[in-house]
């Protein structure tokens, strides 16, 4: 991959992070390709992009977006790394309980959700418990 290849990849990588609000990093290695196949196709019945990147190519990424702090998400770039983004926070944690009832991967690295950062795996409960901006509004409306 020549240079002018690799900073093309980052300078998407870059604009793909800065128009997301939903970034999960997570640990794909090991998947066969009929596992990854289904992952993928899940993930596009879902809405959810997935993109195995190289790590070195993601960090320079993140420290290109203006405005968002992706703190210790960095330091979690080890390993064959999947980056998901999706419009709604808790769709690819759900993707990913629903996916681990067959498959023991994908694992989560780290997660940024609207400024919150997770780091670990022992966040997916939480994370795919999270509401809705309009469920939370409904819940809203139905204690008034």
């Amino acid at each position: 991959m020549t240079r002018e290849q690799k900073d093309a990849l980052i300078s998407d990588l870059a604009d793909r992070l800065g128009k997301s609000e939903v970034v999960y990093l997570t640990d794909i290695n090991s998947l066969n390709s009929e596992d990854s196949s289904k992952l993928r196709r899940l993930c596009f019945q879902r809405d959810v992009k997935l993109q195995v990147v190289k790590n070195t190519l993601l960090a320079k990424a993140m420290e290109r977006v203006e405005g968002k702090e992706y703190g210790d998400l960095v330091g979690v770039l080890k390993g064959n790394t999947g980056l998901m983004t999706a419009e709604v926070g808790s769709v690819p944690a759900k993707l990913i309980k629903e996916f681990r009832k067959k498959s023991s991967k994908p694992i989560i690295k780290g997660v940024y959700i609207e400024e919150a950062i997770f780091i670990g795996d022992e966040n997916l409960d939480m994370l795919a418990s999270l509401k809705t901006k309009d469920e939370l509004v409904g819940d809203i409306i139905s204690l008034l």
